[in-house]
Protein backbone atom coordinates (compact mmCIF):
# COMPACT_ATOMS: atom_id res chain seq x y z
CA UNK A 1 0.00 0.00 0.00
CA UNK A 2 3.25 2.27 0.69
CA UNK A 3 4.74 1.61 -2.40
CA UNK A 4 0.79 2.35 -4.12
CA UNK A 5 0.74 6.03 -2.41
CA UNK A 6 4.57 6.95 -3.56
CA UNK A 7 3.84 5.84 -6.70
CA UNK A 8 0.08 8.10 -7.30
CA UNK A 9 2.07 10.97 -5.21
CA UNK A 10 5.22 10.95 -7.95
CA UNK A 11 2.78 10.82 -10.98
CA UNK A 12 0.70 14.07 -9.22
CA UNK A 13 4.39 15.50 -8.80
CA UNK A 14 5.02 14.66 -12.53
CA UNK A 15 1.78 16.23 -13.68
CA UNK A 16 2.12 19.42 -11.76
CA UNK A 17 5.26 20.07 -12.72
CA UNK A 18 5.00 19.61 -16.31
CA UNK A 19 1.44 18.88 -17.27
CA UNK A 20 0.42 17.13 -20.76
CA UNK A 21 -0.98 19.70 -23.01
CA UNK A 22 -4.30 17.98 -22.96
CA UNK A 23 -4.45 18.90 -19.60
CA UNK A 24 -2.92 22.25 -19.84
CA UNK A 25 -5.80 23.14 -22.59
CA UNK A 26 -8.49 21.66 -20.20
CA UNK A 27 -7.07 23.96 -17.51
CA UNK A 28 -6.83 27.52 -20.10
CA UNK A 29 -10.46 26.89 -21.49
CA UNK A 30 -11.94 25.93 -17.72
CA UNK A 31 -9.94 29.49 -16.63
CA UNK A 32 -11.12 31.48 -20.26
CA UNK A 33 -14.72 30.33 -19.83
CA UNK A 34 -15.27 31.22 -15.88
CA UNK A 35 -12.98 34.57 -16.24
CA UNK A 36 -15.33 36.09 -19.14
CA UNK A 37 -18.23 35.15 -17.66
CA UNK A 38 -17.51 36.58 -13.98
CA UNK A 39 -15.75 39.63 -15.19
CA UNK A 40 -18.06 39.96 -18.12
CA UNK A 41 -21.20 39.02 -17.51
CA UNK A 42 -21.69 38.83 -13.70
CA UNK A 43 -22.40 35.21 -12.96
CA UNK A 44 -20.91 32.95 -10.26
CA UNK A 45 -18.12 31.20 -10.74
CA UNK A 46 -18.95 28.05 -9.31
CA UNK A 47 -22.39 27.66 -11.29
CA UNK A 48 -20.20 28.86 -14.73
CA UNK A 49 -17.73 26.26 -13.70
CA UNK A 50 -20.42 23.79 -13.21
CA UNK A 51 -22.75 24.63 -15.78
CA UNK A 52 -20.78 26.13 -18.83
CA UNK A 53 -17.14 23.92 -18.52
CA UNK A 54 -18.35 20.97 -16.87
CA UNK A 55 -22.13 19.90 -17.79
CA UNK A 56 -21.72 19.77 -21.58
CA UNK A 57 -20.17 16.48 -20.51
CA UNK A 58 -16.16 16.21 -20.70
CA UNK A 59 -14.68 14.05 -17.99
CA UNK A 60 -11.66 15.83 -18.00
CA UNK A 61 -13.22 18.96 -17.24
CA UNK A 62 -14.97 17.53 -14.60
CA UNK A 63 -12.55 17.14 -12.40
CA UNK A 64 -11.11 21.41 -12.82
CA UNK A 65 -11.31 23.36 -9.68
CA UNK A 66 -11.78 27.20 -9.71
CA UNK A 67 -10.32 29.92 -8.15
CA UNK A 68 -11.06 33.93 -8.37
CA UNK A 69 -8.83 36.67 -7.74
CA UNK A 70 -11.25 39.43 -7.65
CA UNK A 71 -8.72 42.46 -7.03
CA UNK A 72 -6.43 41.49 -10.24
CA UNK A 73 -9.03 40.08 -12.44
CA UNK A 74 -7.52 36.60 -12.52
CA UNK A 75 -8.69 33.45 -12.98
CA UNK A 76 -6.64 30.14 -11.82
CA UNK A 77 -8.09 26.48 -12.37
CA UNK A 78 -6.28 23.05 -12.02
CA UNK A 79 -7.28 19.45 -12.30
CA UNK A 80 -8.11 18.51 -9.02
CA UNK A 81 -7.11 22.60 -8.08
CA UNK A 82 -3.61 22.22 -8.76
CA UNK A 83 -2.44 20.23 -12.38
CA UNK A 84 -2.87 22.25 -15.60
CA UNK A 85 -1.91 25.82 -14.75
CA UNK A 86 -4.62 26.85 -16.04
CA UNK A 87 -4.97 30.80 -15.87
CA UNK A 88 -6.99 33.92 -17.48
CA UNK A 89 -6.80 37.48 -16.61
CA UNK A 90 -9.77 40.02 -17.09
CA UNK A 91 -8.60 43.67 -18.45
CA UNK A 92 -10.92 46.63 -18.34
CA UNK A 93 -11.77 46.86 -22.46
CA UNK A 94 -10.11 44.06 -23.54
CA UNK A 95 -12.10 41.05 -21.57
CA UNK A 96 -10.48 38.39 -20.66
CA UNK A 97 -7.41 36.63 -22.08
CA UNK A 98 -5.58 33.20 -21.64
CA UNK A 99 -2.16 33.36 -20.02
CA UNK A 100 -0.18 30.13 -21.15
CA UNK A 101 3.16 31.97 -20.36
CA UNK A 102 1.45 32.91 -16.64
CA UNK A 103 2.83 36.86 -17.89
CA UNK A 104 0.22 38.61 -15.41
CA UNK A 105 -0.87 42.05 -15.49
CA UNK A 106 -0.13 43.60 -12.29
CA UNK A 107 -2.15 46.32 -12.15
CA UNK A 108 -4.91 45.89 -9.77
CA UNK A 109 -8.81 45.90 -10.81
CA UNK A 110 -9.95 48.06 -7.62
CA UNK A 111 -12.40 50.03 -10.19
CA UNK A 112 -13.64 47.77 -12.09
CA UNK A 113 -17.03 46.31 -10.84
CA UNK A 114 -16.66 42.45 -10.39
CA UNK A 115 -20.31 41.64 -9.23
CA UNK A 116 -22.22 42.46 -12.54
CA UNK A 117 -22.01 43.01 -15.92
CA UNK A 118 -19.57 45.75 -17.02
CA UNK A 119 -21.11 49.32 -17.91
CA UNK A 120 -22.48 49.65 -21.12
CA UNK A 121 -21.23 52.84 -23.27
CA UNK A 122 -24.22 54.42 -23.25
CA UNK A 123 -27.30 53.13 -21.97
CA UNK A 124 -29.95 52.83 -24.42
CA UNK A 125 -33.33 54.93 -23.73
CA UNK A 126 -36.01 52.92 -22.45
CA UNK A 127 -39.18 54.38 -23.75
CA UNK A 128 -37.64 54.54 -27.70
CA UNK A 129 -38.40 51.91 -30.25
CA UNK A 130 -35.39 49.30 -30.70
CA UNK A 131 -32.55 49.34 -32.38
CA UNK A 132 -32.22 52.91 -31.13
CA UNK A 133 -33.70 52.42 -27.37
CA UNK A 134 -35.30 49.39 -25.32
CA UNK A 135 -38.80 49.30 -26.14
CA UNK A 136 -39.76 46.12 -28.23
CA UNK A 137 -42.63 45.42 -29.62
CA UNK A 138 -43.89 41.89 -29.20
CA UNK A 139 -46.69 39.64 -31.17
CA UNK A 140 -48.51 36.92 -29.73
CA UNK A 141 -47.92 34.59 -32.78
CA UNK A 142 -43.98 35.20 -32.24
CA UNK A 143 -44.60 34.61 -28.31
CA UNK A 144 -46.13 31.43 -29.37
CA UNK A 145 -43.53 30.20 -31.30
CA UNK A 146 -40.82 31.02 -28.75
CA UNK A 147 -42.48 29.66 -25.96
CA UNK A 148 -42.22 26.12 -27.72
CA UNK A 149 -39.08 24.38 -25.98
CA UNK A 150 -38.39 21.99 -28.73
CA UNK A 151 -38.08 24.80 -31.17
CA UNK A 152 -36.18 26.92 -28.66
CA UNK A 153 -33.54 23.56 -28.41
CA UNK A 154 -31.99 22.39 -25.40
CA UNK A 155 -30.16 25.04 -23.67
CA UNK A 156 -31.40 27.70 -24.92
CA UNK A 157 -30.72 31.00 -22.93
CA UNK A 158 -31.60 34.03 -25.34
CA UNK A 159 -33.62 34.35 -28.90
CA UNK A 160 -34.75 37.27 -30.40
CA UNK A 161 -37.04 38.00 -33.38
CA UNK A 162 -36.14 41.26 -35.24
CA UNK A 163 -39.11 41.72 -37.95
CA UNK A 164 -38.55 45.09 -40.71
CA UNK A 165 -36.15 46.32 -38.18
CA UNK A 166 -38.10 46.31 -34.86
CA UNK A 167 -37.79 42.99 -32.21
CA UNK A 168 -41.15 41.30 -32.07
CA UNK A 169 -40.44 38.05 -29.33
CA UNK A 170 -37.58 37.57 -27.47
CA UNK A 171 -37.04 34.51 -24.73
CA UNK A 172 -34.36 34.42 -22.16
CA UNK A 173 -33.37 31.17 -19.97
CA UNK A 174 -33.78 31.22 -16.00
CA UNK A 175 -30.89 33.28 -14.73
CA UNK A 176 -30.07 35.43 -18.33
CA UNK A 177 -32.10 38.50 -19.47
CA UNK A 178 -31.74 41.35 -22.30
CA UNK A 179 -28.77 42.35 -20.55
CA UNK A 180 -26.44 39.26 -20.14
CA UNK A 181 -23.40 39.11 -22.52
CA UNK A 182 -23.27 36.05 -24.16
CA UNK A 183 -20.51 34.63 -26.02
CA UNK A 184 -21.19 33.97 -30.02
CA UNK A 185 -18.33 31.52 -30.95
CA UNK A 186 -17.16 31.43 -33.94
CA UNK A 187 -20.28 33.83 -34.88
CA UNK A 188 -17.42 36.42 -33.87
CA UNK A 189 -15.64 35.51 -37.60
CA UNK A 190 -18.97 37.32 -39.02
CA UNK A 191 -18.37 40.63 -37.01
CA UNK A 192 -14.35 40.63 -37.54
CA UNK A 193 -15.11 40.01 -41.35
CA UNK A 194 -17.42 43.64 -40.71
CA UNK A 195 -14.34 45.21 -39.53
CA UNK A 196 -11.94 44.62 -42.43
CA UNK A 197 -14.97 45.64 -44.76
CA UNK A 198 -14.63 49.57 -42.68
CA UNK A 199 -10.84 48.81 -43.62
CA UNK A 200 -11.25 48.42 -46.92
CA UNK A 201 -13.77 51.45 -47.44
CA UNK A 202 -11.04 53.55 -45.88
CA UNK A 203 -9.04 52.44 -48.39
CA UNK A 204 -6.46 50.92 -45.49
CA UNK A 205 -6.46 47.34 -47.85
CA UNK A 206 -8.01 45.45 -50.69
CA UNK A 207 -9.69 42.44 -51.47
CA UNK A 208 -6.99 41.65 -53.81
CA UNK A 209 -3.97 42.65 -51.71
CA UNK A 210 -1.16 39.69 -51.00
CA UNK A 211 1.90 39.91 -48.92
CA UNK A 212 -0.21 40.39 -46.05
CA UNK A 213 2.22 39.82 -43.25
CA UNK A 214 6.27 40.61 -42.94
CA UNK A 215 8.32 37.79 -43.68
CA UNK A 216 5.44 35.67 -45.95
CA UNK A 217 6.93 33.34 -47.57
CA UNK A 218 7.13 29.38 -49.45
CA UNK A 219 3.88 30.98 -50.97
CA UNK A 220 2.46 32.42 -47.91
CA UNK A 221 2.95 35.93 -49.92
CA UNK A 222 0.69 35.23 -52.58
CA UNK A 223 -2.70 34.51 -49.68
CA UNK A 224 -4.90 37.63 -50.53
CA UNK A 225 -7.60 39.13 -47.92
CA UNK A 226 -10.29 37.78 -50.58
CA UNK A 227 -8.60 34.04 -49.60
CA UNK A 228 -8.71 34.37 -46.26
CA UNK A 229 -12.05 36.03 -45.82
CA UNK A 230 -13.42 32.81 -47.91
CA UNK A 231 -11.22 30.33 -45.84
CA UNK A 232 -8.84 29.32 -48.82
CA UNK A 233 -5.91 30.43 -47.34
CA UNK A 234 -4.41 26.65 -48.40
CA UNK A 235 -2.98 27.02 -45.25
CA UNK A 236 -2.82 23.59 -43.40
CA UNK A 237 -5.38 23.61 -40.49
CA UNK A 238 -6.69 20.95 -38.23
CA UNK A 239 -9.93 22.11 -36.32
CA UNK A 240 -10.83 19.60 -34.39
CA UNK A 241 -12.00 20.13 -30.89
CA UNK A 242 -11.67 17.08 -29.40
CA UNK A 243 -7.95 16.79 -28.27
CA UNK A 244 -4.54 18.98 -28.56
CA UNK A 245 -5.01 20.35 -32.54
CA UNK A 246 -4.78 23.23 -34.25
CA UNK A 247 -7.29 24.95 -32.80
CA UNK A 248 -7.14 24.23 -29.37
CA UNK A 249 -3.85 24.61 -29.19
CA UNK A 250 -3.92 28.04 -30.69
CA UNK A 251 -6.55 29.33 -28.51
CA UNK A 252 -5.32 27.67 -24.96
CA UNK A 253 -1.72 27.31 -25.34
CA UNK A 254 -0.20 30.03 -27.54
CA UNK A 255 0.57 33.56 -26.57
CA UNK A 256 0.40 34.60 -30.00
CA UNK A 257 -2.43 33.28 -31.69
CA UNK A 258 -1.86 34.72 -34.79
CA UNK A 259 2.16 33.67 -35.43
CA UNK A 260 0.77 30.51 -34.77
CA UNK A 261 -1.56 30.52 -37.27
CA UNK A 262 0.89 32.45 -39.85
CA UNK A 263 3.37 29.72 -39.51
CA UNK A 264 1.37 26.90 -40.81
CA UNK A 265 2.75 25.62 -44.03
CA UNK A 266 0.17 25.95 -47.41
CA UNK A 267 -1.16 22.64 -47.91
CA UNK A 268 -2.87 24.25 -51.01
CA UNK A 269 -2.37 26.93 -53.85
CA UNK A 270 -3.93 29.98 -52.06
CA UNK A 271 -7.94 30.53 -53.51
CA UNK A 272 -8.31 26.80 -54.48
CA UNK A 273 -9.26 24.84 -51.89
CA UNK A 274 -11.73 25.75 -48.53
CA UNK A 275 -10.99 24.58 -45.22
CA UNK A 276 -12.94 26.03 -42.55
CA UNK A 277 -10.27 27.23 -40.02
CA UNK A 278 -9.99 29.48 -36.92
CA UNK A 279 -6.25 30.47 -37.81
CA UNK A 280 -7.85 31.96 -40.62
CA UNK A 281 -9.91 34.30 -38.65
CA UNK A 282 -7.42 35.12 -36.13
CA UNK A 283 -4.76 36.47 -39.11
CA UNK A 284 -7.46 38.24 -40.81
CA UNK A 285 -7.33 39.71 -36.77
CA UNK A 286 -4.09 40.46 -36.88
CA UNK A 287 -4.33 41.93 -40.49
CA UNK A 288 -6.92 44.16 -38.93
CA UNK A 289 -5.11 44.96 -35.75
CA UNK A 290 -1.95 45.92 -38.14
CA UNK A 291 -3.80 48.27 -40.48
CA UNK A 292 -5.00 50.69 -37.82
CA UNK A 293 -3.42 53.72 -36.48
CA UNK A 294 -4.97 53.36 -33.16
CA UNK A 295 -5.97 50.85 -30.92
CA UNK A 296 -7.86 48.19 -32.02
CA UNK A 297 -10.26 47.62 -29.64
CA UNK A 298 -10.90 51.60 -30.10
CA UNK A 299 -11.28 51.28 -33.59
CA UNK A 300 -13.90 48.52 -33.68
CA UNK A 301 -15.38 50.16 -31.10
CA UNK A 302 -15.62 53.84 -32.55
CA UNK A 303 -16.35 52.46 -36.22
CA UNK A 304 -18.60 49.38 -35.80
CA UNK A 305 -20.18 49.35 -32.16
CA UNK A 306 -20.39 52.64 -30.97
CA UNK A 307 -22.24 53.32 -34.33
CA UNK A 308 -24.53 50.57 -34.20
CA UNK A 309 -25.83 50.97 -30.61
CA UNK A 310 -24.34 47.73 -29.55
CA UNK A 311 -23.15 48.65 -25.71
CA UNK A 312 -22.62 45.91 -24.16
CA UNK A 313 -19.83 44.33 -27.35
CA UNK A 314 -16.55 43.13 -26.81
CA UNK A 315 -14.04 41.16 -28.97
CA UNK A 316 -11.58 39.95 -26.52
CA UNK A 317 -7.79 39.74 -27.18
CA UNK A 318 -4.91 37.49 -26.59
CA UNK A 319 -1.42 37.97 -25.31
CA UNK A 320 -0.17 40.33 -28.43
CA UNK A 321 -3.46 42.62 -28.21
CA UNK A 322 -4.92 40.95 -31.50
CA UNK A 323 -8.66 39.97 -31.26
CA UNK A 324 -9.36 36.42 -31.06
CA UNK A 325 -11.73 37.04 -33.93
CA UNK A 326 -12.45 33.18 -34.14
CA UNK A 327 -13.99 32.60 -31.56
CA UNK A 328 -14.53 35.13 -28.34
CA UNK A 329 -16.97 37.86 -28.63
CA UNK A 330 -19.54 38.87 -26.10
CA UNK A 331 -22.74 40.88 -26.62
CA UNK A 332 -26.33 40.84 -25.36
CA UNK A 333 -28.66 38.69 -27.95
CA UNK A 334 -30.11 42.04 -28.60
CA UNK A 335 -26.76 43.54 -29.50
CA UNK A 336 -26.24 40.32 -31.43
CA UNK A 337 -29.50 40.76 -33.34
CA UNK A 338 -27.91 44.74 -34.58
CA UNK A 339 -24.90 43.62 -35.70
CA UNK A 340 -27.31 40.61 -37.91
CA UNK A 341 -29.88 43.79 -38.49
CA UNK A 342 -26.90 46.06 -39.87
CA UNK A 343 -26.02 42.93 -42.59
CA UNK A 344 -29.71 43.04 -43.56
CA UNK A 345 -29.21 46.17 -44.20
CA UNK A 346 -26.21 45.68 -46.60
CA UNK A 347 -23.78 47.44 -44.43
CA UNK A 348 -25.91 50.67 -43.73
CA UNK A 349 -26.83 52.12 -40.33
CA UNK A 350 -29.33 55.21 -40.04
CA UNK A 351 -28.57 55.92 -43.61
CA UNK A 352 -24.83 56.25 -43.66
CA UNK A 353 -23.17 53.08 -45.39
CA UNK A 354 -20.36 51.98 -43.27
CA UNK A 355 -19.03 49.12 -45.47
CA UNK A 356 -18.50 49.40 -49.19
CA UNK A 357 -21.21 49.24 -51.29
CA UNK A 358 -21.68 44.93 -52.49
CA UNK A 359 -19.41 44.56 -49.62
CA UNK A 360 -22.08 42.40 -47.79
CA UNK A 361 -23.38 40.80 -50.78
CA UNK A 362 -19.91 39.57 -51.49
CA UNK A 363 -19.73 38.22 -47.99
CA UNK A 364 -23.16 35.83 -48.92
CA UNK A 365 -22.01 34.71 -52.23
CA UNK A 366 -20.79 31.51 -52.08
CA UNK A 367 -17.07 29.82 -51.80
CA UNK A 368 -17.43 27.27 -54.99
CA UNK A 369 -14.96 25.61 -53.17
CA UNK A 370 -17.46 24.72 -50.22
CA UNK A 371 -20.13 23.13 -52.68
CA UNK A 372 -22.42 26.54 -51.52
CA UNK A 373 -22.38 25.94 -47.80
CA UNK A 374 -20.08 28.84 -46.96
CA UNK A 375 -19.84 32.32 -48.42
CA UNK A 376 -16.69 34.51 -49.32
CA UNK A 377 -16.87 36.62 -46.03
CA UNK A 378 -17.13 34.42 -42.68
CA UNK A 379 -20.54 33.44 -43.28
CA UNK A 380 -22.73 30.09 -43.38
CA UNK A 381 -25.06 30.11 -46.38
CA UNK A 382 -26.96 26.81 -44.07
CA UNK A 383 -28.00 26.48 -41.00
CA UNK A 384 -26.86 22.94 -40.18
CA UNK A 385 -24.30 20.53 -41.85
CA UNK A 386 -25.67 18.95 -44.90
CA UNK A 387 -27.39 15.25 -44.37
CA UNK A 388 -26.32 15.03 -48.17
CA UNK A 389 -23.18 16.38 -49.16
CA UNK A 390 -23.52 19.36 -51.86
CA UNK A 391 -27.66 19.58 -50.51
CA UNK A 392 -28.50 22.83 -48.86
CA UNK A 393 -30.31 21.30 -45.71
CA UNK A 394 -32.08 24.67 -45.28
CA UNK A 395 -34.47 23.84 -48.61
CA UNK A 396 -36.39 21.07 -46.55
CA UNK A 397 -38.02 23.51 -43.99
CA UNK A 398 -38.78 26.22 -46.77
CA UNK A 399 -36.41 28.61 -45.54
CA UNK A 400 -35.71 31.31 -48.83
CA UNK A 401 -32.77 30.78 -50.49
CA UNK A 402 -31.31 34.45 -50.05
CA UNK A 403 -31.02 33.69 -46.30
CA UNK A 404 -27.14 33.49 -44.69
CA UNK A 405 -26.03 33.01 -41.47
CA UNK A 406 -23.98 33.91 -38.52
CA UNK A 407 -22.92 30.61 -36.76
CA UNK A 408 -21.13 29.42 -33.53
CA UNK A 409 -20.00 26.70 -31.51
CA UNK A 410 -22.47 24.84 -28.54
CA UNK A 411 -25.97 26.25 -30.89
CA UNK A 412 -25.01 29.83 -31.58
CA UNK A 413 -26.97 31.00 -34.92
CA UNK A 414 -28.10 34.37 -36.54
CA UNK A 415 -30.59 33.79 -39.61
CA UNK A 416 -30.31 36.62 -41.99
CA UNK A 417 -33.32 36.81 -44.18
CA UNK A 418 -33.40 39.74 -46.73
CA UNK A 419 -36.36 38.73 -48.46
CA UNK A 420 -38.65 38.70 -45.52
CA UNK A 421 -36.39 41.40 -43.65
CA UNK A 422 -36.35 38.94 -40.99
CA UNK A 423 -33.50 38.34 -37.96
CA UNK A 424 -33.34 35.69 -35.71
CA UNK A 425 -31.07 35.20 -33.27
CA UNK A 426 -30.66 32.21 -31.09
CA UNK A 427 -27.61 31.60 -28.29
CA UNK A 428 -27.37 29.18 -25.89
CA UNK A 429 -25.34 26.16 -24.49
CA UNK A 430 -26.10 23.03 -26.78
CA UNK A 431 -23.77 20.61 -27.64
CA UNK A 432 -23.77 19.30 -31.33
CA UNK A 433 -24.35 16.06 -29.75
CA UNK A 434 -28.04 17.18 -28.82
CA UNK A 435 -28.79 16.89 -32.48
CA UNK A 436 -30.48 20.68 -32.49
CA UNK A 437 -30.62 22.59 -35.75
CA UNK A 438 -32.15 25.90 -36.09
CA UNK A 439 -34.05 25.74 -38.88
CA UNK A 440 -37.43 24.47 -37.30
CA UNK A 441 -37.41 27.45 -35.38
CA UNK A 442 -36.50 29.85 -38.38
CA UNK A 443 -39.14 28.18 -40.10
CA UNK A 444 -41.86 28.49 -37.63
CA UNK A 445 -41.04 32.77 -36.99
CA UNK A 446 -41.60 32.95 -40.83
CA UNK A 447 -44.98 31.19 -40.54
CA UNK A 448 -45.69 33.18 -38.10
CA UNK A 449 -44.64 36.38 -39.58
CA UNK A 450 -47.34 35.05 -42.34
CA UNK A 451 -49.83 35.43 -39.42
CA UNK A 452 -48.28 39.02 -38.47
CA UNK A 453 -48.38 41.19 -42.14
Amino acid sequence: MGALLLLVAALALVLWLKPPALLRVGANYSAKIVCSNVFLAGRDPGAVLHEDVQAPGIALLRLMHVSVDREHGLVRTGLLGFIGDGLAQYRSGKGCTVLPDGRIDPTPLTSTPVTGPSPPIASPAPNAAWPDGAAVQTQAAFDRVLADDALAGPGMRAIVVVDHGRIVAERYAQGFNASTPLLGWSMTKTVMAGVLGLLVKDGALSLDQAGLWPGASEGRERIRLADLLAMSSGLRWNEGYGAVSDVTSMLYLRPDMAAFARSQPLAHPPGEFWLYSSGTAVILSRIAQEHTSEDIADFVRKRLFVPLGMTSAIVEQDEQGTPVGSSYMYATARDWARYAQFLLQDGTWRGADLLPAGYVSMMATPVAASRGQYGKGQTWLWGSEPVTPGVNPDTAFGIPTDTFWMSGHDGQSAAIIKSRQLVIVRLGLTPYVTGYTPQRLVQAVIQAQALNP
